[in-house]
């Protein structure tokens, strides 16, 4: 099997990015016109010889390995564009927040100053989905990145290059009178190396490549005690010797759903809490499926990337609906 270099998911783009900036001596500035928030359009951002890939195109489709999903689809509705959509996550009301930049192929410092990628959100319809609309997270005229977003729909949490800070950082903001507010520096020790995140109840549970794992990236806990986020425990029944990520919990707290890689391109697996524990993973959906995360019927999304002789195309979020 022909191995895939790994596609720049959101948060390594944003790590990325930030070193970059950091090396080159970058000092984002904010520009000299009174600022506002810009009204470019997603669809309008699109580069004219993008090419919208279906499935009947796709040389390295997912693959499904539960009998309890039908097959994956794209996402009906007005999310996947020919531009990258990735990075989703279901909210508890429904929302959909997803990271979206209109060409793949433009060095991640361009994508910056495009002034549309970013995060989005779309609400669910009796059918398919709104038009998403972009998550402002900085102030109109400052410069940032945000994605890799979490939210139990009171707080958010993303990571975020911005302008006034060197390399990524975890922020938090609040949800307020319809929109996300007050965002701020998350207390997260930076020893503990959190990467891509999942709260539920008083557990954080995140990816990091910090010392004591068992592979690249492991998923590690860590709980909330007087304030204060205690010491990570590594998840050993449930990472492998493989890179292990972008954790997500239901709102049970019954099933962790996480990325592997698997056979050359990620793949997404499932573990059941047990009274002895996370149960051995299994694996649900290969060949390049990433970040899964589930609606309250138990639909089960996902990024699917595109490839064409190694290069990666674009980006759809898709769907495997719950038999």
């Amino acid at each position: 099997m022909r191995t895939y270099r790994r596609p720049a998911l959101p948060l390594g783009m944003l790590f990325l990015l930030s070193i970059a900036l950091a090396a080159c001596g970058v000092t984002l500035e904010p520009p000299a016109n009174p600022p506002s928030y810009p009204d470019r359009t997603r669809a309008e951002s699109i580069p004219s010889d993008a090419e919208k890939r279906r499935p009947e195109d796709d040389p390295t489709p997912p693959i499904l390995h539960s009998e309890a999903y039908l097959d994956p689809v794209p996402l009906p509705g007005p999310v996947n564009t020919a531009g990258g959509e990735d990075s989703p996550f279901i909210a508890p009301d429904g929302t959909l927040y997803f990271f979206f930049t209109p060409d793949v192929r433009v060095p991640l410092e361009e994508q910056l100053l495009d002034e549309v990628t970013g995060m989005y959100a779309a609400s669910p319809l009796d059918s398919g989905w709104a038009e998403p609309e972009r998550v402002w997270l900085q102030d109109p005229g400052l410069l940032s990145l945000d994605g890799c977003q979490y939210t139990d729909g009171e707080t958010m949490w993303f990571c975020t290059a911005r302008e006034g800070l060197t390399g990524l950082h975890w922020f938090t903001a609040d949800w307020s009178d319809g929109e996300w507010t007050n965002w701020r520096i998350a207390d997260f020790d930076p020893d503990y190396g959190v990467g891509e995140l999942h709260i539920h109840g008083d557990d954080l549970y995140f990816h990091s490549d910090r010392p004591g794992g068992l592979g690249s990236n492991d998923l590690w806990m860590s709980t909330l005690e007087d304030g204060i986020w205690g010491d990570p425990v590594n998840l050993t029944t449930v990472n492998s010797a493989e890179d292990d990520s972008r954790p997500y919990i239901t709102q049970d707290g019954l099933e962790l759903w996480f990325t592997r890689w698997y056979q050359g391109t990620p793949a997404v697996f499932r573990a059941f809490r047990t009274q002895d524990g996370w149960s051995t993973p299994a694996l649900i959906v290969s060949q390049f499926a990433g970040e899964p995360t589930l609606d309250a019927d138990g639909n089960l999304y996902f990024v699917h990337h595109f490839f064409d002789n190694g290069v990666m195309l674009e980006a759809d979020i898709y769907v495997a609906y719950r038999r």
